[in-house]
């Protein structure tokens, strides 16, 4: 694996956490796998990778999520920089959930660690994962088998799904934001506008913005491109202006953030949303979408 020596991770953090991370496994899981063969099974051969993806280096490794080695050390490392607990932060997300969705989008899905965690907790319910890295699908999958989990992983960008309009009720996002240019993640807001229907919630968990700019070392410890930009803007603003409501920011954790919002009546406010839909997003109950949603194509 393949990664620069002169951040702090490598420096100071990487020494610790190999202590506990059984690398011979990681290596045997590595072998186990024809990556390519399992990457095909996913991958889009017509998508393009946009420049800030395919540019950059992510967590130290060369090459990004290009490099199927990132994929295989994501969740072992993952586990242990994410104070207090991993489950505990990601759990801030499915907290946040105030409608009971019967279609789930988890964009930036990566090795899977949530959407698992959002079918669990919403059983009946369709959940898709879309990601850009072909190589953290596969082991999303694997993770999704393991777990009897049935979810359907694509291989696509967040900024652009192919997905109609209206096709969810929940559009989530875990950890992506500060892996985005902020021109990006709006862009991913706005997506994620088209594709709920009215009523429908967006939920983003991400590092606490307002944390990270008070404490610069933390944008230091990890190579990410754009965690500082990302610390410098608004998730809450973003949110307003890609259209959507009741926009609402909780620190999570100290380090972490969830940020939650509707899909209001065109050119009402959420209480018109609340009237007409005989909906309040603190009540944990399914918005009213006059029948059931229309089956969710397959992007294009």
């Amino acid at each position: 694996m393949a990664v620069r020596k002169d951040t702090i991770f490598e420096r100071f953090l990487s020494p610790l956490i190999r202590l506990a991370i059984d690398e011979t496994e990681l290596k045997r899981f590595y072998q186990s796998i024809d990556w390519e063969t399992a990457a095909d099974r996913h991958r889009q051969p017509n998508l393009i990778y946009p420049e800030y993806y395919s540019s950059q280096n992510f967590h130290g490794i060369e090459g990004g999520y290009f490099n199927a080695n990132a994929a295989v050390s994501y969740d072992p490392i993952t586990q242990y920089v994410l104070p207090p607990n991993e489950t505990l932060v990601r759990q801030g997300l499915i907290d946040a959930v105030r409608v009971k969705p019967r279609r789930i989008l988890d964009l930036g899905c990566g090795t899977g660690s949530t959407t698992l965690m959002l079918k669990q907790a919403f059983p009946q319910a369709q959940v898709v994962g879309l990601d850009l890295s072909p190589y953290m699908l596969v082991v999303a999958e694997i993770k999704a088998q393991k777990a009897g989990l049935d979810i359907e992983w694509l291989h696509g960008n967040a900024e652009s799904t192919g997905f109609p309009d209206s096709s969810f009720d929940l559009v989530a996002a875990s950890l992506l934001f500060h892996e985005t240019p902020p021109t990006v993640s709006r862009s991913i807001l706005r997506e994620s506008f088209r594709l709920l229907g009215v009523g429908g919630q967006v939920a983003i968990l991400d590092g606490n913005q307002k944390t990270l700019r008070q404490t610069e070392w933390l944008t230091e410890v990890f190579e990410e491109p754009y965690i500082k930009s990302y610390a410098a803007g608004s998730v809450d603003a973003w949110m307003g202006a890609a259209g959507f409501a009741a926009v609402q920011t909780q620190e999570h954790w100290w380090v972490h953030q969830v940020t939650q919002a509707v899909k209001p009546l065109p050119g009402q406010d959420l209480e018109q949303v609340s009237a007409a839909k005989s909906w309040n997003p603190t009540d944990n109950l399914s918005p009213d979408f006059n029948g059931d949603l229309p089956g969710i194509a397959a992007p294009a």
